[in-house]
């Protein structure tokens, strides 16, 4: 195993220390640019989604854009040569040839360029010293730090498991050392979470400020005073998401065949032919399905499980917004926003045992499906928007201590 190098030196890079930037740098944003690591689906989007909606004239450069995102951003998509085969085929896969694409981005004559970056490069673009440079950090790169093991574990390329475990194994010490140089780059960094918050200073060195991503609540949310009346005809457990290892959906089809509770799996992934020997008759799979059909699902169902350990978690807050409780696990995100006993309940191991006790307590508690969904409210895409423009006045206006505006 790997050790993190935490401390890692910045000596011969080239880019000066942001916070050494002189005062005359810091000006009302005139010209903005928006990055994101790529344009195809997931939490990370609607953040750029909603940042077009407050610069609706600024360009968004990427490494790759579906043909959906292109459309629901309004041509302001700016992508290269990854765009196209065969290089749109590697460069989720080979993290070298994203950098190369970020690093020869020209943000000249920009005031303002905010990124957008996960488990991608975006957060290492460059700009002049005289543009603010914000970053919107969804998670320090899992399968560098936090989540190494696993991906040494389960790389999830079949039969090429063997050459990605090898490539990550040779590369991961180089790509550290840059994804940490590359977190030192902006001025400002935002993140999803008080648990992002907390990597990001464990892993970069770097303070974050918590705005949480936006969520969009109006999906999801009931008719005024239909809370009640719902209540009465919820039924069963729902859970959904991308089928991935480390979301542990296992958890909920083993505990909820273990107990005979009704279980509805929505959505898809690798691990999905697993999780479908896992089942027993009380578990239904319905795949993916359109936003109509996941709105009622939430809607009906008693509760939704939410067993990994997620950097945020948009999926438990869109379930609250229909007024459905959330049984989680006590960790990562959902600390932010599960209030024991009004808006969800905890268990405290990733195990079958753990989680079958928590479902065994949830159905001798009642919730108040309106207060849920109130509850969801704080996380909605206005506030999201609010709050941005908030911390860029401010974080253009003067020249320090803009993490503590939020």
């Amino acid at each position: 195993m790997l050790r993190h190098n935490r401390k890692l030196s910045t000596a011969g890079s080239p880019d000066l220390p942001r916070a050494q930037k002189p005062p005359a740098a810091r000006k009302r944003p005139q010209r903005v640019a928006i990055v994101h690591d790529w344009l195809v689906g997931g939490g990370a989007e609607l953040v750029v989604e909603q940042l077009h909606e407050l610069y609706p004239d600024a360009p968004i450069y990427t490494s790759y854009c579906s043909r959906e995102w292109r459309k629901r951003l309004g041509g302001k998509v700016r992508t290269g040569v990854l765009q196209y085969w065969p290089l749109s085929r590697l460069r989720k896969y080979i993290a070298p040839l994203r950098i190369w694409w970020f690093s020869r981005l020209d943000f000249t004559g920009y005031d303002l360029v905010i990124s957008s970056s996960g488990t991608g490069e975006a957060k290492g673009i460059r700009t002049p010293r005289s543009a603010l440079l914000i970053s919107y950090c969804h998670s320090p790169t899992h399968f560098y730090w936090s989540r190494y093991d696993e991906y040494m574990r389960e790389p999830g390329f079949g039969a090429f498991d063997w050459l990605a475990r090898l490539g990550l194994r040779l590369l991961v010490r180089p790509l550290r050392r840059w994804d940490y140089k590359a977190a030192h780059r902006a001025d400002y960094i935002l993140t999803n979470s008080s648990h992002t918050r907390a990597e990001i200073q464990k892993y970069y060195d770097r303070t974050a400020t918590v705005l949480p991503p936006p969520v969009y609540t109006e999906r999801f949310r009931a008719p005024a005073g239909a809370g009640a009346k719902a209540a009465k005809k919820r039924r069963g457990f729902v859970i959904s998401g991308r089928q991935v290892p480390y979301k542990r959906f296992d958890l909920a089809v083993v505990a909820c065949t273990k107990l005979g509770l009704p279980l509805t799996v929505i959505g898809s992934g690798p691990d999905h032919k697993r999780l479908r020997k896992l089942a027993g008759k009380s578990v239904t799979f319905l795949g993916k399905v359109s936003d109509e059909v996941l709105a009622e699902e939430f809607a009906s169902a008693r509760a939704l499980i939410f067993p990994g350990l997620d950097d945020f978690g948009i999926t438990a807050v869109e379930a609250m917004a229909a007024g459905t409780p959330v049984i989680a696990y006590g960790a990562g995100g959902a600390l932010d926003y599960v209030i024991p006993d009004k808006t969800g309940i905890f268990f405290t191991d990733q195990t079958v045992k753990s989680l079958a006790v928590a479902l065994k307590k949830f159905s001798r508690q009642r919730f108040n499906a309106e207060q849920v969904a109130q509850a969801a409210e704080r996380f909605a895409a206005a506030r999201f928007r609010q709050k941005m423009r908030l911390f860029i006045k401010k974080a253009s206006g003067t020249a320090n201590n803009a993490e503590t505006i939020i």
